[in-house]
Formats: structure tokens, C-alpha cells, sequence
């Protein structure tokens, strides 16, 4: 039967993140706990003048093989695992010379930072520790007598039990830090098997694995009902876990969400300064210009009504300017690489606008995975990491397409991808002009999106739509001409979509006698 207060009388010591080590460990000393460390652990302690045991003088062995064996010895695991009070236990101790642990501090090699910094294999191979990961499952197992650290920040709760408890800690503790513990050894193998995946080129591994850290609890998830939280991951990427919040209330589940989607969709656009506005991770305007202020103007005119109350992504340092009409209008959360003083001073008149500043824009071509979680399973596919400028677009009709017409398919097909399936984009000159997302038929979402070009137009004080002159984008191939002369009804003049039907010559056809230019990618974009 367990015990609820445990004396801590001797601890081990052995850790990669050096931070608060030399106070903590102070600390312990103070209270009359023994030391006992490894390595470049036991060399930081004995230059502050601590008096502690190296693990070798425990063990009777030297750290050998460049460290790669020094704490996997019975001496250190019976220490762990003994259960006390056990005759059976307290006899092999007693045989063997074996003195239990009662507190066993560990973080791990850095692995994930070492991939994060570019480390070659062999770099990686040796930053995947070994006995921290079984030192650690050793003391969590045997949690009803040993208390475990992983994290610094632990540090302090370690101290308080002690301080609380006259020298002993509490069994609510120890098994909060046993799940804590085994959580973080299972991230860590997470990021190892996902990394070793990678690099022999596996798709498709026989078990997949995945962990991250906590970033913040949530209030609720998408309803109130749902508990939420958002963690991290270690894949290096920059978005919105990566941001830090200059100022604005805590982001919901939903901001989160919103805010991942509308970075990723304006990080599409690297050549020249571009706006995303997202609302329920779908984009409501999108628009490419000279600079961010006539940017977000011409993102605002697609769909002003959908954009109060969403999210702004930016893909350059957000300037005075662009803030200032930003502000006009209700808006969520701002995110950008980063921002100057002036806009940070603007946003700061309004107190609940989160701005989130990221340090950087993330890859649209770089590789990774997207994960789903089912009932009793999940799927895991690869990004989508296609960018139209990398595929080879062919003309299928009579008609070539201008200068600017091709320029404005390739801009709405790259929105076409962020869009939910089924997803048709009008754009014109940089911008959209009409958006129809998530609909189970895809002439519906022609429609919609022809709709909503000619909404735009009325809130502009224009009586044509701002469809006319346009081109249309498909994220999938029009399964019949319908779709397409909806759009050519609209005022579409060139569409850029994937091909691939088996009624192609039928909507190649309907294109030509409608004067249209098409091109076809052979990719398609769903989203789900």
C-alpha cells in the first residue's frame, strides 16, 4: 500500500538544461538531501561549492563510450525501483549494497533542438539519450516512492513540498509527476521516430507516434461544452506557436485555429506584400499589392460583411498604415512576422485585439505532416506542400490565356488551396473577388462565390459584379460543364483548375464555345 508522505533523503541529479540547477540544487542540499550527479551535471555543481557524489562512485564503474553508459547499472535502478517496505526488496538492497533514490531530476538530451538547429545524423544519433529515458520510466513506475522532475519549471513545486512537508512529498505529487514524466519520455521518442522516419524516407511506418507540450489550457474547445488546450510540436515552423502575443485577451480554440489557417494562406505569397482576412478558417478576402495598407483595402472589398469579427494575416512587418485600417473595422487577432512601433501603438488603443508576432514566414514547399484523429484511429498525410509556380500548367483550350489573366490564375489557385472543399475563387487584378467554400456540389460554390462577387460590388456602390473580368479557380476538376459556365455566367473569362474528369473534352468544349482560356495544374487541392 502506498504511502501518501515520503522522505527525500537522497537524490540523483542529471541534466542537459543547466537552468536554476545550481539553486535547486542548493536548495536540496540545505534540507540535508544527498547529491548524487553525472558528468557535466556533477562538474556545474562542484564548481558552486556543492558537495555531491559522482554516479560512478555509486556504481563502481566509470562513465565510459563518450557517455553513453553511465547510469544504466543496477546500483541506479534498484535505487529507483525498490519498493519500500518490501522485505523481498530491502534484502536484494541489503545484498547488493543498493541505497534507495527518493528524487531523481532529468531533462534530456536535446534532441529536438539539435534537428531544429539542422544537425547532421550523426548529431541526431548522439543527442538521443538513452539512460535519462529509462531513469526517468524507472522513478515514474515507482512513483508511490520516488519523485520525478522533468521540467525546470518542477523545480519550485519540488521545493514547496519539501518546505510544506518537513522534507517529504506528498503521493498527489509524485503521481502528478509520474504522468508528466512518462508524457514527456513518450513526446521524446515521438519527435525521435518521426525524425528516423524522415530520414529513411518512410511514408507509412508500422506505428506512428505523437507528442507535444503544453503551450496554454483553453477556456473551452470550438463549443463551450469542450475542454481544450493548445501544445506544441517540435517540428521548427513559424505560426502561430511560435508567436509571441504582444498584447490582446487569451486566443480560443477558435482564434488558434483561424489564426494557423489565414498565416498559412498568406504565406502563399512571398514575392510581394499580401493580405489574408479569415473567418471559420475559411479565406474572405485575399489580395496581393504595391503595399499592406492597399492590400488589406482590396482584401476588404471581397467580402466586408465576412471579415468584422475575423482573423488578419500579413506577410510583411505590419506598418502604421495597414494598422490604422485594420482598426476600423472589428478584427480578432493580427498575426505577422512582425510589426513597428507606430502599429504596435494603434493596436494598442484597442485592448482585446490580440497581435501576434511570429519572427518569420513559414514555407508553403516545406514537407511535414497533418494529423486526424478518428474513432478508434487517426490519418496522417503529408502537407499539402504544392505550389502552383512548381507545376506544369497546360493550356487545353483555343484560346491562350493574357498576361494577366494567367497571373490572376495562379494567384486564386494558390487561395483555392486554403479554401474548403468544394472551393471556387474569383479573382481580378491581385485580388479576390468572389469566394464560394464547403459546399457538396461544386456549381453550388460557383454560385455562391459569383454571389458574393456581386455583394462586394453593390457594398462598393458598383452595379456590375465584380465577377466580370475576372478568372475562376477550382480546387478540384469540374465534373461537368455546369460549374464552368456558371462561373462564365458570372463574368469569368479564364479558369485554372486541375483536370482529370472523364468528361474533360466536354468541359474543354463548353469553355471554348464560351471564349474562355483554361488551364489545367494535374493537381488537385481538397480540403477537408
Amino acid at each position: 500500500m502506498a504511502v501518501d508522505i515520503v522522505p527525500v533523503k537522497r537524490a540523483l541529479l542529471s541534466v542537459s538544461d543547466k537552468s536554476g540547477l545550481v539553486e535547486f540544487a542548493q536548495a536540496l542540499a540545505g534540507m540535508g538531501v544527498e547529491l548524487i550527479s553525472t558528468g557535466g551535471t556533477h562538474k556545474t555543481l562542484k564548481q558552486a561549492g556543492l558537495k555531491v557524489l559522482d554516479v560512478s562512485e555509486v556504481t563502481g564503474f566509470p562513465e565510459m563510450m563518450d557517455g553513453r553508459v553511465k547510469t544504466l547499472h543496477p546500483k541506479v535502478h534498484g535505487g529507483l525501483l525498490a519498493i519500500r517496505e518490501n522485505p523481498e526488496h530491502e534484502a536484494a538492497m541489503l545484498a547488493h549494497d543498493i541505497a534507495p533514490i527518493d528524487l531523481l531530476v532529468v531533462n534530456l538530451y536535446p534532441f529536438e533542438e539539435t534537428v531544429q538547429k539542422g544537425g547532421n545524423f550523426e548529431d541526431c544519433v548522439e543527442n538521443i539519450d538513452i539512460g535519462g529515458p529509462a531513469m526517468i520510466r524507472a522513478a515514474a513506475k515507482n512513483h508511490d516512492s520516488v519523485a520525478v522532475v522533468v521540467e525546470v519549471a518542477d523545480y519550485a513545486k519540488i521545493l514547496e513540498a519539501l518546505k510544506t512537508n518537513a522534507g517529504r512529498t506528498t503521493l498527489a505529487l509524485r503521481k502528478h509527476l509520474a504522468q508528466k514524466a512518462y508524457a514527456r519520455t513518450a513526446a521524446y521518442d515521438s519527435a525521435i521516430s518521426n525524425w528516423f522516419a524522415g530520414q529513411l524516407g518512410e511514408t507509412t511506418p508500422d506505428f506512428r507516434a505523437f507528442g507535444g507540450q503544453l503551450l496554454e489550457p483553453m477556456r473551452y474547445g470550438e463549443n463551450p461544452h469542450q475542454s481544450a488546450a493548445f501544445y506544441k510540436t517540435p517540428n521548427p515552423r513559424f505560426g502561430v506557436a511560435s508567436a509571441r502575443q504582444v498584447q490582446g485577451k487569451h486566443l480560443s480554440y477558435n482564434n488558434v485555429n483561424d489564426t494557423d489557417a489565414a498565416f498559412e494562406c498568406v504565406a502563399e505569397f512571398m514575392s510581394e506584400p499580401a493580405v489574408a482576412i479569415i473567418k471559420h478558417a475559411n479565406p474572405c478576402g485575399v489580395a496581393v499589392a504595391g503595399d499592406l495598407k492597399q492590400a488589406y483595402l482590396k482584401a476588404l472589398a471581397c467580402d466586408p460583411v465576412s471579415a468584422f469579427g475575423g482573423i488578419v494575416a500579413l506577410n510583411r512587418k505590419l506598418d502604421a498604415a495597414a494598422a490604422a485600417e485594420i482598426v476600423k473595422i472589428f478584427t480578432e487577432v493580427i498575426i505577422a512576422p512582425d510589426a513597428d512601433e507606430d502599429a504596435i501603438a494603434l493596436i494598442a488603443a484597442k485592448k482585446n485585439l490580440r497581435l501576434l508576432l511570429t519572427g518569420g514566414m513559414p514555407n508553403p514547399r516545406e514537407a511535414g505532416l497533418v494529423l486526424r484523429t478518428l474513432a478508434s484511429g487517426m490519418l496522417v498525410q503529408s502537407r499539402d506542400n504544392a505550389v502552383v509556380d512548381d507545376m506544369a500548367l497546360r493550356v487545353v483550350t483555343k484560346r491562350q490565356p493574357t498576361a494577366q489573366e494567367m497571373a490572376d490564375m495562379k494567384f486564386a489557385f494558390r487561395i483555392a488551396k486554403h479554401v474548403k472543399s468544394n472551393a471556387i475563387v474569383y479573382a481580378k487584378n491581385g485580388a479576390t473577388v468572389g469566394i464560394g467554400a464547403g459546399q457538396m456540389s461544386r456549381v453550388d460554390s460557383s454560385r455562391i462565390a459569383a454571389w458574393k462577387a456581386g455583394e462586394a460590388a453593390r457594398a462598393l456602390g458598383q452595379t456590375a459584379s465584380l465577377a466580370i473580368g475576372s478568372v475562376v479557380a477550382s480546387d478540384a476538376f469540374f465534373p461537368f460543364a455546369d460549374g464552368l459556365l456558371a462561373a462564365a455566367e458570372a463574368g469569368a473569362t479564364a479558369a485554372i483548375q486541375p483536370g482529370g474528369s472523364m468528361r474533360d473534352d466536354e468541359v474543354i468544349k463548353a469553355a471554348d464555345e464560351a471564349g474562355l482560356a483554361m488551364v489545367f495544374t494535374n493537381v488537385r487541392h481538397f480540403r477537408h
